[in-house]
């Protein structure tokens, strides 16, 4: 065996024992959280980075757990889907905490053991989530992703956090709930929880009512989990007011992860076949998808709080995804897994400004964001190229997701999706010019009052302001070789699928 096939377990294993030092040095040494918490991070994104180049270089990698083979042991599984997002969920987590850690030390500077634990724990559950290729893992480990999510929403404002916390517990526990069932009907079925061992067996039960039940249970769990609308009601709150550093982790990444948790479902474990030639509901779904983009999007218009109108965001890109997979083409499925990498990114580049936002002003309404142009030029470029990006205009990455899913929309005769994510580049286009008024000009039209020209740069640390031009650099990147990375990345897994 390859020495790179025992990589893939540092992943998972490092930052999860570093939760349980990171909270033990709390009641030691508070100065030695971070750097053990960054390095946690540092060794699960190299074994990430190493872990992709070699999947790519020489095809899938299986660990078995304990030398246990399946189905009866766990079993980590790699292609170049789950290899990208792991890279994908360690280096936004590692870039994240990086342009943080100033304002943790500012907004819980007693708790800082306590919330890099969660962090840790957070990420270990999300790599965890997308390498098993066991169904019942997948949930041990969602779960601990969505119990460090509460904790670490919870340490938000003080008065709205906890509530804010609470409904998105109320709301994880229904979808968990029906993701296991789910996985329960499939284990009664199959016998097993080997994704690639249930694949082999539900291919001669596609038929079966149970295991079509299996199925509604699992989508609608995960449905829930990533806020497709209308199971949306949890998401707005909890990250508008969650603490700075954690909305930055967690919208990024958790819904994009349960998008990749959809598909991993309905092209590896039920199969292409059974999606589109037995259950016949790939239509009900797209048209569910268009309609929320385009309720996103109004949404988004409609609000003035600027942390709040990027989770509405959140909400109509989640529609490009969902339903580029279940149109089912080619074009379609590249497109929305395409989205997921470029759509976290974009998120998370638009997160950081926000939080850099904050860093000066106290409220982020978005009238409160006049000339915030002149005393932040930086942070104020980053968040225009973050925007340019979700309206879709290239060369930034958003452009080639949403021309792959237009593209896959036109073939499939899919004309409301289209037009959905037409009207929702539009409805961008009003948003972030929206924002973009406010910030360069006052409120009457005219320039910044005499005096405002020789304003005094107030940029947010030099870290912060790195780490969101550093995502910039990665957008456009993203955008520039979205060619490679659909032929190396992307195609053979949409290829083996369909």
């Amino acid at each position: 065996m390859n020495i790179n096939q025992f990589v893939p377990i540092l992943i998972v294993i490092t930052p999860l024992v570093c939760a349980f030092f990171v909270m033990g040095l709390h009641w030691v040494d508070r100065r030695l959280c971070l750097p053990l918490t960054v390095v946690a991070l540092l060794i699960s994104f190299v074994s990430s980075i190493i872990t992709l180049y070699s999947v790519i270089s020489h095809g899938i990698i299986q660990y078995k757990l304990g030398g246990w083979p399946p189905p009866i042991g766990i079993e980590y599984r790699i292609d170049t889907l789950n290899g990208s997002i792991l890279v994908l969920v360690t280096s936004v987590a590692l870039i994240n905490i990086f342009a943080s850690f100033n304002q943790v030390s500012a907004s819980l500077p007693e708790k800082k053991g306590t919330f890099y634990s969660l962090y840790l724990l957070f990420v270990t559950g999300l790599v965890g989530v997308v390498i098993t290729g066991d169904l019942f893992n997948l949930y041990v480990l969602l779960e601990i992703t969505s119990l460090s999510a509460y904790g670490q929403i919870a340490l938000g404002d003080r008065k709205r956090a906890p509530i804010a916390s609470l409904n998105y517990i109320f709301i994880g526990v229904i979808g968990a709930s029906f993701y296991l069932l789910g996985v329960g009907y499939l284990y009664i079925m199959t016998g097993s929880l080997n994704m690639a061992d249930v694949a082999n067996i539900i291919q001669k039960l596609h038929s079966s009512q149970a295991i079509f039940v299996a199925f509604i249970f699992c989508m609608v769990g995960v449905w829930i989990k990533m806020a497709l609308f209308p199971l949306h009601i949890w998401l707005p709150n909890a990250y508008t007011y969650a603490p700075t550093t954690s909305s930055r982790l967690i919208a990024p990444l958790m819904t994009k992860v349960m998008v990749y948790i959809m598909i991993r479902l309905m092209f590896t474990v039920f199969g292409y076949d059974y999606l589109f030639k037995t259950l016949h509901l790939s239509n009900k779904v797209v048209f569910l998808a268009s309609f929320a983009i385009i309720f996103g999007s109004l949404m988004a218009l409609s609000q003035k709080n600027l942390k709040k109108m990027l989770t509405y965001i959140i909400i109509s890109e989640i529609g490009y995804m969902v339903g580029g997979a279940w149109i089912g083409n080619r074009a379609a499925i590249t497109g929305s897994i395409l989205h997921i990498i470029n759509d976290a990114f974009m998120t998370f580049g638009l997160f950081i400004a926000a939080g850099n936002f904050a860093w000066r002003i106290k409220e982020l309404d978005i009238d409160e964001l006049k000339d915030i142009f002149s005393t932040m030029p930086w942070t104020s470029a980053g968040f225009v190229i973050a925007g340019m990006s979700i309206i879709g205009i290239p060369p930034t990455c958003g452009f080639f997701s949403k021309w792959y899913l237009l593209i896959g929309a036109i073939s499939a005769k899919q004309y409301f999706f289209a037009i959905s994510l037409i009207l929702s580049s539009l409805f961008s286009v009003i948003l972030f010019f929206r924002v973009f008024e406010k910030s360069l000009f006052n409120l009457n039209g005219l320039h910044s009052t005499e005096g405002s020209h020789a304003a005094t740069i107030q940029e947010a640390p030099v870290n912060m302001v790195i780490g969101l031009l550093f995502v910039c650099v990665i957008l456009i990147a993203l955008g520039l070789y979205s060619g490679e990375i659909v032929s190396r990345i992307i195609d053979p897994f949409v290829l083996r699928g369909i």
